[in-house]
């Protein structure tokens, strides 16, 4: 039982920092109808931000996450207003090939700078704790409550907030929203920002126990979208939902069939699911 418990705080672990990703990637597709490939790159950069903070400038963790965030929140804007926003009326395959040539320059400027080997990040949170016979490393506990906190703030400044209101507007029906007097442009760049940081804290979360390198979004990003298919595009609760899902299968399909098969089994739930309920777990959830 001991171990069961042990694959379920493994696949909490992997589930928050899933969530985080593909909430961000599923605002952008749900106002954009834009499917944004370059947020692996993002997820990447925030690592690498993080990392450099902490071991060029000595920045303490929880600033340099908050750093990363704000540079990686930028970083997006600004594709969003050099790249994505010249292309909002072109076809649908414009975006798409621009958003990868966004991933492909990002991960060549990170090689650049800080070079293709792998970096180990340092965390401050290095105990072991011990919860009724589970072993629970304090950086893994972190992340789960971290991730399913910025969930829960998220959430509330979508359906609570004046400004999130505008963002559900938006990917309700963009005509409509225009209609009354909602700025698309403005509207556009939050989502851009508000995804960036997602990425960027989901990275600086769990860089300290994988590791920091120019493709390290590629994977990341590949279940995101799995994630937000399973759950409905442009579904907020289904990219929750999926993220759960596809941590929870990793970590217990890793443990009880074979660590070199995880990363297969999200592909396959994916298929079967979808074979079930092509519209996805929650095609009509609230945004």
């Amino acid at each position: 039982m001991d171990l069961f418990f042990q694959q379920v705080l493994n696949g909490l672990t992997l589930g928050g920092v899933y969530c985080l990703v593909a909430l961000g990637l599923t605002l952008v597709y749900g106002v954009l109808h834009v499917p944004n490939f370059a947020h692996g790159a993002f997820y990447m950069a925030g690592a690498f931000v993080s990392f450099h903070l902490m071991t060029a400038w000595g920045w303490p963790y929880w600033l340099a996450m908050l750093g990363s965030a704000a540079c990686v929140a930028l970083l997006a804007v600004l594709a969003e207003r050099l790249v994505f926003h010249p292309l909002r009326h072109a076809s649908p395959l414009h975006p798409m090939i621009a958003a990868i040539g966004v991933l492909l320059f990002l991960e060549a400027a990170a090689q650049a700078i800080w070079g293709a080997d792998f970096q180990r990040m340092q965390s401050p949170y290095t105990g072991i704790v011990d919860l009724a016979g589970v072993t629970a490393p304090v950086q893994r506990l972190l992340i789960i409550g971290a991730a399913f906190a910025l969930v829960v703030i998220v959430h509330l400044f979508l359906t609570r907030t004046v400004t999130g209101s505008t963002i559900v507007a938006m990917a309700q029906t963009r005509e409509g929203a225009a209609l009354v007097g909602i700025n698309a442009n403005r509207v556009a760049m939050l989502t851009f920002a508000l995804s960036g940081v997602l990425a960027a804290v989901a990275a600086t979360l769990y860089a300290p126990i994988n590791l920091v390198y120019p493709a390290m979004g590629h994977l990341v990003i590949t279940k995101a979208f799995v994630i937000i298919i399973l759950g409905g595009m442009g579904s907020v609760p289904g990219a929750i939902a999926g993220g759960l899902i596809i941590g929870l299968a990793e970590s217990f399909g890793a443990f009880y069939v074979s660590d070199h098969y995880k990363d297969i089994i999200a592909f396959t739930l994916l298929v079967v699911i979808l074979s079930l309920r092509p519209q996805g777990l929650f095609p009509n959830a609230a945004r």
